[in-house]
């Protein structure tokens, strides 16, 4: 598995559970079928700047830090202005070429970003299919992702 589809992954395992330790996020990723070690998740830890806040229950759990949305839309930015190769749009849907390697990436920040006129994005290598709310919604996101460039 591919490390941006494992970081994915754990993102969405830490908005879904108090997430406590790094061995409880070992098992709740092999329960979604990755296996992986303790050691691999230490260092997604340190990229993703994952942080411990308290949890309701009392203890504390890993969360993603405050200006992490901040930090996706730069990386949004960046990866437009460096990567992106083709744009094009159809009836509801906004395709998006990028370099070899880049797809996946993109996918993750548009899904990330919860762009209200996106409904998902869905990227291989060097593509990425993002279908909108509707045919003005695709209008909108293509002129979002225009002004990027």
């Amino acid at each position: 598995m591919k490390k941006v589809d494992r970081q994915r992954q754990i993102q969405q395992i830490i908005e879904e559970n108090d997430v406590e330790r790094q061995d409880d996020l070992v098992r709740l990723l092999g329960e979604a079928g990755i296996q992986v070690t303790q050691a691999t998740i230490s260092r997604d830890i340190k990229e993703m700047k994952l942080i411990k806040v308290p949890s309701t229950h009392g203890g504390y759990h890993y969360s993603l830090p405050n200006y992490h949305q901040e930090d996706k839309e730069a990386q949004l930015t960046a990866t437009i202005k460096s990567n992106l190769v083709e744009l094009k749009r159809s009836d509801r849907m906004v395709g998006l070429v990028m370099q070899p390697g880049h797809g996946p990436l993109m996918a993750l920040l548009v899904n990330s970003l919860k762009f209200p006129e996106v409904f998902m994005a869905i990227g291989d290598d060097a593509n990425v299919l993002v279908v909108c709310q509707s045919q003005t919604a695709a209008a909108e996101f293509e002129e979002r992702i225009d002004s990027l460039r």
